[in-house]
């Protein structure tokens, strides 16, 4: 009780100063191509969730090597941080931003919300930064040659495993042989340095996967220390089966295993966090190690047709059911509609009005029109509760995550980690400031397997951030998406400075980072 006492007077403290301070800028002590960099004049929010405290770092190629009160030498380039908060770069364990990177490696969308790292190959899926996939080590091979400003690592995908294995007959068990090829290829991407194996089993074509096919290939990611992430198969109607599986996962495999974006997202589960918290809690207490991650936003994003899980458009009482029991038609907003451009930003309730239709009827005749003509949709669903929201943030074991991409028709790929710092620590304190920048670094990085990273500490990588904490905000709303975070005053990725008042500087550090 003590250190939150003094967490929130040296906070306070801060806030108070910061309100009589002028605007941080870059004070080039030596030329440019100096790899020294001296922090003054910071508070410090370790990323071990500890008490802040007032300190200077010095950097020097790439690593952070003294903290305590310095004073300038020869060498330094010296940033006066005049009392703002100094942390370790964010880390996003679940993100798309990799799709654009190399049309814009340095995006506004990631680095004014301090983000330093990105994990992608989530959900089961990757691309070639947009192109098809080949494989992780041919993503990390063209990366290294076409730096961004931030570091990558990646996840082996399973849907394109068995999209590659089993083509367009994949509605149907895998057989032995078939698991072993996408064993395979898993094999490669771990020796590659994949940090393990991601699913997406509530998406085609792992949809049809069955539980032994995916124990399989988690073995094989356990054998050599990877970990497993997985997009569970269902987080709305059959969400308890899945969260049992995932559970089971963990268990016969033998390894470490991640829920992606945990969420309740169905009207009907309103107020249900705590049981499934229990039940993730009852797992750890039985010695599974199960995480979680998730993004502070009502809505997700995805396709239309994971509304109705059977698959079946043609069923009318499954569809009436999903905008009865799962999802309103107000709360229904389209990103996309292939060959429909006027449908984006609109609900299907608004569409169903405008076409004087039914919802019922519209959202049947979308999903039999996108199956037989084979046309890309998606939707951002509004159907969480705040309260689950705040429940499942607060779990000890859940990290921040974006689930976003670079210029993203959700507002989660511009806001996630400064929504997070500015809603829900300063303006509703469902976290604490300390535990916040936790769940954004440390506790990111122990659950990836990263191990010099994710802490200020002597030795470690340095990856770090200054943030305006009595500012710091995010913009990107459902209606606006295309609007960046503010608060964030720099961000240094492995030493070299990328984004300083506002802008990105045009230094392209990042690094392939590998499973240990």
């Amino acid at each position: 009780m003590l250190n939150k006492i003094k967490d929130v007077f040296r906070v306070t403290f801060v806030l108070m100063f910061i309100s009589s301070c002028s605007v941080v800028e870059v004070k080039d002590t030596q030329k440019d191509e100096s790899s020294t960099w001296l922090i003054k004049n910071a508070l410090i929010y370790d990323g071990t969730g500890t008490v802040p405290f007032e300190a200077d770092i010095r950097i020097k190629d790439s690593i952070i090597v003294e903290i305590g009160p310095l004073d300038a030498i020869k060498d330094d380039r010296v940033w006066d941080a005049k009392g703002m908060i100094l942390s370790p770069g964010f880390i996003d364990p679940h993100s798309h931003h990799d799709s654009k990177l190399m049309q814009q490696p340095a995006s506004a969308s990631f680095l004014a919300q301090g983000i330093t790292t990105i994990v992608s190959g989530m959900d089961g899926f990757s691309s070639k930064f947009g192109e098809p996939f080949i494989s992780i080590a041919d993503n990390m091979v063209h990366f290294e040659h076409n730096p961004a400003a931030i570091n990558l690592a990646y996840f082996g995908p399973h849907n394109n495993y068995r999209s590659r294995v089993m083509g367009d007959d994949y509605k149907r068990p895998a057989t032995a042989a078939e698991i072993s090829k996408m064993g395979d290829l898993l094999t490669a991407d771990l020796n590659a340095g994949a940090l393990g194996l991601s699913t997406g089993l509530e998406y085609e074509p792992t949809l049809y996967s069955t539980l032994d096919e995916v124990i399989t290939l988690a073995k094989i990611s356990a054998e050599v220390g990877g970990k497993y992430s997985s997009h569970i198969r269902s987080e709305d109607v059959a969400v308890t089966a899945a969260f049992e599986e995932v559970i089971t996962i963990a268990r016969e495999a033998k390894i470490a295993a991640n829920i992606s974006h945990i969420k309740l997202a169905m009207f009907e589960l309103y107020g249900r966090s705590p049981e499934f918290i229990n039940m993730l809690n009852v797992a750890r207490d039985q010695g599974l190690n199960i995480t979680a991650d998730i993004y502070p936003y009502d809505g997700w994003q995805s396709t239309l047709s994971i509304l109705i899980p059977s698959r079946d458009f043609y069923d009318r009482k499954a569809a009436k059911y999903a905008l009865t029991s799962i999802i309103s038609p107000a709360n229904i907003i389209f990103t996309n509609y292939q060959g429909r451009p006027h449908y984006t930003g609109k609900t299907l309730e608004e569409i169903a009005v405008q076409e004087k239709v039914s919802p019922v009827d519209l959202l049947m005749d979308l999903l039999q029109t996108a199956e037989k003509e084979n046309l890309q949709q998606s939707i951002i669903g509004r159907n969480m509760s705040e309260g689950d929201i705040d429940n499942f943030m607060r779990w000890p074991h859940t990290v921040i995550t974006s689930d976003g991409g670079i210029d993203d028709r959700h507002p989660r790929g511009q806001g996630t980690f400064a929504r997070v710092l500015g809603h829900y620590v300063r303006d509703r304190s469902v976290l604490s400031l300390s535990e916040a920048i936790r769940k954004m670094t440390s506790l990111t990085a122990s659950n990836l397997g990263f191990s010099n990273r994710g802490e200020l500490k002597k030795g470690y990588v340095a990856d770090v951030v200054i943030f305006d904490p009595n500012t710091i905000i995010d913009h990107a709303t459902f209606k606006e998406p295309l609007q960046y975070s503010t608060g964030i005053k720099a961000v240094w990725v492995n030493g070299e400075l990328v984004w300083a008042n506002d802008k990105e500087t045009g230094a392209r550090p990042g690094t392939i980072i590998r499973r240990e």
